[in-house]
C-alpha cells in the first residue's frame, strides 16, 4: 500500500478530507521522528513500540574487493510489534 493509498482510505474511513489525513499523518510521522532522535520510546498498546537501538563498529568486506573495511557505530530506529498486530497478522 501506498502513502496515497493509506491516505485514501483512512479519509474513507473517517469521513476527513485527504488533506486533512495527510497533513495529520505528516504531523504524525514528525512527531514519530523527533521521538526517536531524542532517543525516546514511543508505544503505542497493542499495536508496538518505536525505539532506537546503537550498532557497534565492525569490520565488515567490500563485496567487489573482499577489502577489510571499518563500519562506524551508528543509532538505527526500531519497531517491534505489539500483541495485537502479531495475533491479527495470523
Amino acid at each position: 500500500m501506498t502513502k496515497d493509498e493509506f491516505v485514501a482510505k483512512v479519509a474513507d474511513q473517517t469521513g476527513m478530507s485527504k488533506a486533512q489525513v495527510n497533513k495529520a499523518l505528516k504531523a504524525t510521522l514528525g512527531t514519530i521522528t523527533d521521538a526517536l532522535k531524542k532517543g525516546d520510546k514511543i508505544s503505542f498498546v497493542g499495536f508496538g513500540t518505536f525505539s532506537t537501538s546503537k550498532r557497534a563498529k565492525r569490520i565488515g568486506r567490500n563485496p567487489k574487493t573482499g577489502e577489510k573495511m571499518n563500519i562506524p557505530a551508528t543509532t538505527v530506529a526500531k519497531f517491534k510489534p505489539g500483541k495485537n498486530l502479531k495475533d491479527s497478522v495470523k
